[in-house]
């Protein structure tokens, strides 16, 4: 009788066992597609941002870039105090309207941005303290760009090169 029992049984439980083991795989194929699918579109819908912070943060850059903002800055009978004051109050607008960027980009990259305009007010900061404040903004922003000539490298270059590479790791 026991055997007879067997006979029955365990034939069903091997139908089962390998029912139940198809049924889990494909479950375990299914949400691992899902995954996919959701990874994918993620993708395409982040890495347009992504991308856009990175021509933001170079944007950015190259607007602070002493070169660039002495040019926009500058007036007509300006005191060099009064070119020092204008040229951070540019470069603190600039960052304040790009702060957001920081959330599509690596924590390097926003590092690499932040001391590249944390130098530059240094560098702005060290030419004034060279220059009398009642001197021209000629003066001044002469003293600002050959003091950025003494540097070794240049801060806005080095910045622009890293959120360069980290794009092309990134496409």
């Amino acid at each position: 009788m026991l055997a007879e029992i067997l006979k029955i049984v365990l034939p069903a439980l091997l139908v089962f066992l390998a029912g139940y083991l198809a049924l889990a795989a494909m479950i375990k194929n299914d949400a691992n597609r899902r995954k996919s699918e959701l990874v994918f579109n993620n993708i395409k819908v982040t890495l347009p941002i992504r991308l856009q912070a990175y021509e933001r943060l170079i944007l950015l850059l190259e607007r602070i870039s002493p070169e660039s903002i002495i040019v926009r800055v500058n007036k007509r009978d300006m005191l060099a105090s009064d070119m020092q004051a204008a040229l951070l109050g540019t470069i603190r607008a600039e960052w304040e309207h790009n702060l957001s960027q920081q959330l599509y980009v690596s924590n390097e990259a926003w590092e690499m941005v932040r001391n590249a305009k944390e130098n530059i007010v240094k560098l702005i900061n060290i030419s004034s303290d060279r220059v009398n404040p009642n001197e021209t903004a000629l003066v001044l922003s002469q003293k600002i760009l050959e003091t950025m000539v003494e540097l070794d490298t240049n801060p806005v270059s080095y910045a622009v090169d890293f959120l360069k590479k980290e794009v092309k790791e990134i496409l």
